[in-house]
């Protein structure tokens, strides 16, 4: 009796092991840092949940867009959003045309917002373009 009873909580200790795996392998969070070891795009987001921040890892940095929403003609929507760097020292090697990327990115996923940037990608869009 106290092999069989043994069995099953061996059986359910396994089980709970490969749904814990599953779940992590699955998490969302975990494919956001290894797109920041890459250095590559990851957008993570919950479109459906505007009071939720989102985060986009773009060239090694992290930037995370604050949401608002307000009115528009037709419903409330997401009509403002501020970005920020969570690190600005890995903004090193950014380029203006890198944050216009990033822009058209967020507009692609809110049409109706109006973004702001935060210090200090705000002085480099700013700047006028200089010829060399």
């Amino acid at each position: 009796m106290m092999v069989i009873l043994f069995r099953i909580l061996l059986l359910a200790a396994l089980l709970f092991l490969v749904y814990t795996m599953v779940q992590l392998a699955k998490d969302p969070k975990r494919q956001f840092n290894t797109a920041v070891e890459h250095r590559s795009f990851y957008f993570e987001d919950n479109e459906d949940n505007p009071k939720r921040n989102f985060f986009i890892t773009y060239k090694g940095a992290i930037f995370e867009g604050e949401k608002y929403v307000g009115a528009t003609e037709e419903s409330f929507e997401v009509v403002s959003i501020t970005v920020s760097a969570k690190e600005p020292d890995r903004l090193t090697g950014m380029e203006r045309e890198d944050l216009y990327f990033l822009e058209k990115e967020i507009l692609i996923r809110y049409p109706h917002a109006s973004i702001e940037w935060k210090y200090p990608m705000k002085t480099l869009l700013q700047r006028p373009f200089e010829k060399q």
